[in-house]
């Protein structure tokens, strides 16, 4: 989601801001370092490696959640540490660096991937040029297409088991301690929260005020939604779908603990602005959203900086 928000959000969030006097006379420079499967303390290393090598920021967005209960979750089913990198992204660089562990299914199931990446990067980047709602329309619903198909062969991938290796040269992390169900989410929940405190650390000492933002997702939500847009965006064969509906709600009561305790991040729960749009705003059954949804979500989160403790902006002027 935050690869596609930079791509199509980005410049909506810049005109959002560039309405306040404050941002105006400002040249806004978005930088995007998202990417597919990102969770926490992925972000989290992210943000001290690109520190370490002297970047700088003047303010920082952080938007995340679907992936650390969804990815997470996965890394547990498949005998992998929550803290680990994505599984479903894990596992094809094991099967390419150590290809005996590649089946001919699985072969064919990641050549499947690539090519649907390749076509939902030129879309988006298509649809964020485009200015004709007709064209638009047609984009859209082509994108929506190619991203189920993408996300249906994610999941196809996930569920083909791999070659067992004794002799790879890459070791992935098993979990760390036994988890149920219950304790699983709390863990996920205290590692999501605990990295953002820490990226939060990180920038203050640096002056660098640090916007987290928790991304809205149709498994948890009160939305009322269209025939066709239910069609596209909920499934019960969603591998998703059961993590987000136990996740989401122990993410938010985390982060509301956490905002009990100290006032120093500024937190916003996004999940619920989508909630009186009529048209639809989710694509497919997994986390992404149409342009509608993009915009709303860009226009939450220029709101939210602008009607924050203004204390920040003094670090800005």
């Amino acid at each position: 989601m935050g690869v596609w928000f930079c791509q199509v959000g980005a410049s909506r969030l810049v005109g959002d801001l560039k309405q306040n006097g404050f941002f105006k006379t400002k040249e806004l420079i978005t930088l995007c370092f998202s990417h597919e499967g990102y969770k926490q303390p992925q972000e989290l290393l992210l943000l001290a490696y690109f520190l370490s090598i002297g970047q700088q920021f003047d303010l920082v967005i952080n938007i995340d959640g679907f992936n650390d209960v969804a990815l997470s979750s996965l890394n547990a089913e498949h005998g992998i540490d929550i803290s680990m990198p994505s599984f479903q992204h894990l596992d094809p660089l094991i099967n390419l660096v150590n290809q005996s562990t590649l089946t001919p299914d699985k072969l064919q199931s990641l050549a499947a991937i690539g090519r649907y990446k390749v076509r939902l990067n030129s879309l988006t980047e298509a649809i964020g040029r485009n200015r004709i709602a007709s064209i638009n329309f047609v984009l859209d619903q082509y994108h929506q297409i190619v991203s189920n198909k993408y996300r249906a062969e994610l999941a196809n991938f996930a569920r083909l088991p791999s070659n067992p290796s004794t002799s790879s040269i890459i070791t992935v992390t098993p979990a760390v301690t036994t988890r149920d169900r219950t304790t699983l989410f709390d863990d996920i929940a205290k590692n999501w929260m605990t990295s953002s405190m820490l990226m939060n650390d990180l920038l203050t000492a640096r002056g660098v005020p640090y916007f987290h933002f928790l991304q809205p997702n149709q498994y948890h939500t009160t939305r009322t939604f269209g025939v066709a847009e239910a069609k596209a965006a909920l499934s019960d064969e969603s591998p998703f779908k059961r993590s987000v509906e136990k996740g989401y709600p122990v993410l938010v009561a985390a982060s509301q603990s956490w905002a009990s305790k100290t006032n120093t991040m500024r937190f916003f729960d996004a999940t619920h602005i989508f909630e009186r749009e009529a048209a639809p705003v989710y694509i497919d059954n997994c986390c992404h959203y149409t342009l509608v949804g993009y915009r709303i979500l860009a226009d939450f989160i220029a709101d939210s900086i602008l009607h924050s403790d203004g204390s920040w902006k003094a670090a800005n002027h």
